[in-house]
């Protein structure tokens, strides 16, 4: 069994926090790395040792692998945890770490490198004949090839590109008209984005679940899956809102998608934990979109229905220890539901607000989870992602799950920024989600521009209002307080303090 006594995380913010705490439990020594922006982080604050690695830009400090490596050479540091994001799916860094003598928590270069690309992926995934969604098996670079191929597929159809994620590259196609434009979109977004114009065509599925499975695999064969998240409440293809399990899947699915999950990762020999993702057809027929290889920023949920602390198992792994338990060990307790609290404007487009945090209280009680790496008086960066937060609960149930998240959103207290905490009230009480008949067009199909807008007062409410007002001042007695003093002696400090920040 390979040693790890000493640990850097590779990351900054909520995961690279929530890496420290379960590697400290542990009893690992732990180093954090930040930039010129982070020094006064909770992760830095929170590490036995913190090194500052670059200026603000992550170019210039959490992706500097160079910089990184000099940092574990100087602390004696045995392993790197790369968190998510950054250089946790870069198999060049992977590479770098192994070639160093250092222990990288993740599964290999080579199983990153055939996962990473798209096009590999499911040219791995065809050999154990894993259901796929239909279209080209090979990057497309001539417009008109592509568009007899997109016309034979089907429109609508999706322009994808082959490295990289996260919406980016990424076309709707309705039309044989409009392919040329939009092939070259994807492919000028995808180079920018990647430096990889790669380009591939898939059927449009118009009203799909984003289902994904969580694997876990070690290096002596075994492989299991923790069962699925439901990923699909998204906006600009990035999800928002998560939980485990689907309320869509049967038994007998949820088995059949957790087995071509575990083929998957047994394709690419997988170590580590790991995500299958898919997408859920109406009919319940599931394609395989693609596998993340590292921890997911959902990762949460998937820990509160099974028992398990992921980063564990991910240490444990990268230590050469078999997995403690096999399939028939794992079940499903309760019902757990996350919320990504983002730094964003929900009524224009979701676009950053970035600012500083002038009130920030965490919601507390039974069931209440929040992983983070703020608090009060801090700044949102402008350099880094726009998370604040990941709220999770968990309950006995569906029910109880979204009774805690509505209660735990009422408690939190954000203000000096636009945060995604309204929104996921308005989720959480929409008919479509409570009855779990939703697909990832919630937000085109349910969400208008004005949906979190107080509404305004016609002309009658005004007057009722102005009449009402009237008749308290005429039998308002003398003696009463002044309106100051019996608004403060009627309301409680805390109450006034959230009105006040509303």
């Amino acid at each position: 069994m390979k040693e790890i006594k000493k640990l850097l995380v590779a990351n900054r913010g909520e995961i690279a926090l929530r890496v420290l705490r379960s590697a400290k439990e542990m009893g690992l020594q732990t180093v954090a790395i930040y930039s010129e922006a982070d020094r006064h982080a909770l992760h830095v604050r929170y590490a036995d040792e913190a090194v500052c690695v670059g200026p603000p830009t992550s170019a210039e400090s959490y992706l500097r692998g160079d910089k990184i490596l000099a940092v574990c050479r100087e602390l004696g540091v045995d392993a790197i945890h790369p968190g998510y994001g950054f250089l946790s799916e870069n198999a060049a860094f992977a590479r770098m770490v192994r070639e160093a003598g250092l222990i990288f928590v993740g599964p290999s270069p080579e199983a990153m490198e055939m996962m990473g690309d798209k096009l590999s992926a499911k040219q791995a995934a065809k050999a154990y004949n894993i259901p796929l969604v239909p279209g080209t098996e090979e990057a497309i670079t001539d417009v008109a090839a592509a568009r007899q191929i997109a016309t034979e597929v089907g429109f609508p159809i999706l322009i994808k590109a082959s490295a990289g994620g996260g919406g980016k590259g990424m076309r709707v196609v309705n039309s044989a008209d409009e392919f040329a434009e939009q092939m070259q979109l994807a492919v000028s977004e995808a180079t920018s984005a990647f430096g990889d114009g790669a380009v591939f065509i898939e059927k449009y599925i118009g009203a799909p679940r984003h289902i994904e499975i969580q694997v876990l695999g070690d290096e002596h064969g075994n492989i299991v899956h923790l069962f699925e998240r439901e990923c699909s409440i998204q906006r600009r293809h990035q999800k928002v809102i998560e939980e485990a399990p689907s309320s869509v899947l049967t038994p007998e699915l949820r088995t059949a998608m957790g087995r071509t999950a575990v083929e998957v990762a047994r394709a690419c020999q997988y170590t580590g934990a790991g995500t299958v993702e898919f997408l859920l057809d109406e009919q319940h027929n599931f394609y395989f979109l693609e596998m993340n290889t590292r921890l997911q920023v959902e990762h949460p949920v998937t820990e509160l229905i099974t028992g398990l602390d992921l980063v564990k198992e991910q240490i444990k792994v990268a230590r050469g220890e078999k997995l403690r338990f096999g399939q028939d060990d794992l079940h499903i307790t309760g019902h757990a539901l996350e919320l990504r609290v983002y730094a964003e404007d929900p009524q224009n487009n979701f676009l950053p607000d970035i600012g500083t945090l002038t009130t920030y209280v965490r919601p507390q009680g039974p069931g209440v989870r929040v992983d983070d790496g703020f608090e009060q008086g801090m700044d949102i960066p402008i350099y880094y992602d726009p998370m604040i937060a990941k709220l999770i609960t968990y309950g006995h149930n569906r029910q109880e799950a979204i009774e805690r998240m509505l209660r735990a959103i009422a408690e939190y207290q954000i203000t000096g920024i636009a945060t995604t905490l309204k929104f996921g009230t308005y989720v959480l009480q929409h008919p479509a989600f409570v009855s779990g008949n939703f697909d990832t067009n919630f937000i085109r199909d349910h969400f208008p521009s004005d949906a979190l807008t107080p509404p305004t007062p016609n002309e009658d409410t005004a007057k009722v209002a102005a009449v009402l007002a009237a008749m308290l001042l005429e039998t308002r007695k003398p003696q009463a307080a002044p309106a100051t003093e019996a608004s403060s002696a009627g309301v409680s400090g805390w109450r006034q303090n959230r009105l006040g920040g509303r």
